[in-house]
């Protein structure tokens, strides 16, 4: 498991039956995780004085419960990049903490191409590779099909002095904007896709991720330069293993260019327990 350990600004303190103990710059929150099944003591103090509470409903959804004031938003700095978080009725805070060992991957090798590079982010949600890549020196074409992600996408630029680096903001929806810029002969030398797992098409037609990745990617490769850096796609759909992304990849990419291909889950420590929560998957493609 390859593991986010450089953060400053965010923790996870503990976790048990289902749900996680984090503290987002000084602000302690309590969310859900699927992925936590045991049951073990609820020893940290934080477990009754958390912030906020999210409870789910019966119905889908949920609601959190704030126990004490807080603000609609806040920041969290990592590294040289600043992130606004803002809970949402749907537990996310607008920041996956633990794509930042993606974000420090792609920041080196964009830094150490010497050359100029071109991103693709694919499902780009509120900018965190955008951002990573941008300010490693990359221009980088943002595309997610929700105008709200964008706009915060956006805002995040901003708060990380980011907002005059060549990014190109997109609402639309991904597949689409591929299929157009094949047509254009529009080339990137990097693609990073971090797709749902559940999706509609516009014909309310059900998109789920095992049944649509291989064709996704095999699109994308259509604008991939001829000296491609890298190429990473996320997860976090669990019938998707690591291993089969890492198959798809080869298959589609490592035929075609060459280079190496690697996959792994990747996490977040836990303080109480010293232990790796896994928070997600990613495979690599890189020359």
């Amino acid at each position: 498991m390859r593991i986010a350990d450089n953060w400053k600004d965010y923790r996870i303190i503990d976790t048990s039956s289902g749900d996680k103990l984090e503290s987002w710059g000084g602000k302690v929150l309590v969310r859900p995780d699927p992925q936590i099944i045991w049951k073990s003591e609820k020893n940290a103090d934080e477990w009754k004085t958390a912030d906020a509470v999210y409870h789910r409903s019966n119905q889908g959804g949920g609601s959190w419960e704030v126990r004490k004031k807080l603000p609609e938003s806040w920041t969290v700095d990592y590294k040289n990049l600043r992130f606004i978080i803002r809970p949402t009725g749907f537990k996310h805070t607008g920041l996956f903490p633990e794509q930042a060992v993606n974000w420090d991957f792609m920041s080196e090798k964009i830094r150490k191409s010497g050359r100029e590079i071109r991103v693709l982010n694919m499902f780009a949600y509120t900018g965190g590779a955008t951002l990573a890549c941008a300010e490693a020196g990359a221009s980088v074409s943002h595309v997610d099909a929700s105008k709200g992600m964008v706009q915060w996408a956006r805002d995040n630029a901003k708060a990380s002095g980011l907002e005059e680096k060549p990014i190109r903001w997109l609402v639309d929806d991904c597949q689409k904007f591929v299929e157009r810029e094949i047509r254009r002969g529009k080339k990137y030398d990097a693609v990073v896709m971090d797709p749902p797992s559940y999706g509609r098409g516009p014909g309310g037609e059900v998109w789920k991720l095992e049944d649509n990745i291989y064709d996704l990617v095999k699109l994308c490769a259509g604008v991939l330069s001829d000296e491609p850096l890298f190429f990473l796609l996320n997860s976090y759909t669990t019938g998707l293993s690591p291993s089969v992304m890492a198959y798809i990849l080869h298959d589609v990419l490592k035929k075609r260019f060459g280079g190496e291909v690697s996959a792994d889950e990747i996490g977040l420590m836990v303080e109480n327990s010293g232990c790796p929560l896994p928070c997600g998957s990613t495979a690599i493609w890189q020359k």
